[in-house]
């Protein structure tokens, strides 16, 4: 009888997960810059969602509830990993733009970058924000009151402005 219901449990998860798999990997783009980090950090997010999946009450959605655990791995992990591991060099780190970017794709590479430099707090709001998600759900995730969410948008669309018009 047990067995079953760890089938069942584990036939909903996998269900559940993979309409979902986009969550954790968009997490996983914006606080791992390395392809190391990003398949480690993806793989503690699904056994911490694995974890947690018996705490899900259906409340909310499996989407946001999801980010939510998500983006506590992320942080967690981060934490964790910035005592023994070091940020190895990239190209970027040494290479100046010449000209403006002039294609979609150079424009994405500067939002990225000004995006990493946010704290980890306005990342995932960024993150949450690009997703459509409605301000009541951001404070959801995040644990900030909607009012809180409203000012810190406004605060970080503005510091985003500012990087991108450095980099530019």
């Amino acid at each position: 009888m047990i067995s079953i219901m760890v089938e069942q449990l584990s036939e909903k998860f996998i269900c559940l997960i993979n309409q979902n798999l986009g969550i954790a990997y968009k997490v996983t783009g914006i606080y791992f810059h390395d392809a190391d980090e990003r398949a480690d950090g993806l793989q503690e997010m699904m056994y911490q969602l694995w974890k947690a999946f018996p705490t899900f009450d259906g409340r909310a959605r499996f989407s946001t509830w999801m980010y939510r655990v998500c983006l506590n791995t992320a942080l967690t992990y981060k934490r964790k990993s910035a005592t023994w591991k070091s940020e190895p060099l990239s190209p970027n780190h040494y290479q100046i733009a010449d000209n403006p970017p002039g294609n979609q794709e150079e424009l994405i590479a500067l939002l990225r970058n000004a995006i990493a430099h946010l704290s980890e707090l306005n990342k995932a709001i960024v993150l949450l924000y690009l997703e459509e998600m409605s301000y009541d759900e951001i404070a959801l995730v995040t644990g900030l009151t909607r009012s809180n969410v409203s000012v810190r948008l406004v605060r970080i669309k503005r510091e985003l402005e500012m990087h991108v018009k450095q980099q530019i």
